[in-house]
């Protein structure tokens, strides 16, 4: 199962307003490769809606049957919000619904050109 945890706005590249909803996943426990400790995380993911923002903050708490898993992707850059680190990523998070398999591989024209993702 997978949890709306929030919305977000967002424009597309003719600058009109869209509504995507962030999804998190089920608490995994996972091993820093630094410290061997365990911490708790769980995957997050967004998806775009047809929701207005009234109705996207209505679904905040809903949840949906499937999981969010790591897809691969052409090699893109990434901007650190939280340190301005720039990294370079080739994988995404994405929702699949119960009952689907995802084999798809995503190409970077997915992204939005006006996120934070950089074409590399």
């Amino acid at each position: 199962m997978v949890t709306v945890s929030g919305y977000a706005v967002r424009q597309n590249q003719q600058g009109e307003e869209f509504v995507v909803l962030i999804l998190q996943g089920d608490l995994e426990m996972v091993r820093s490769q630094e410290t061997g400790n365990f911490y708790a995380t769980a995957k997050k993911c967004t998806i775009t809606s047809t929701f207005s923002k009234q109705i996207a903050a209505e679904m905040v708490g809903k949840q949906l049957p499937g999981r969010i898993v790591k897809e691969d992707c052409e090699a893109y850059d990434y901007l650190v919000p939280e340190t301005g680190e720039i990294v370079e990523m080739s994988h995404r998070w994405t929702y699949v619904p119960e009952g689907e398999e995802r084999k798809v591989k995503a190409d970077i024209k997915t992204f939005s050109s006006n996120g934070i993702a950089v074409e590399a």
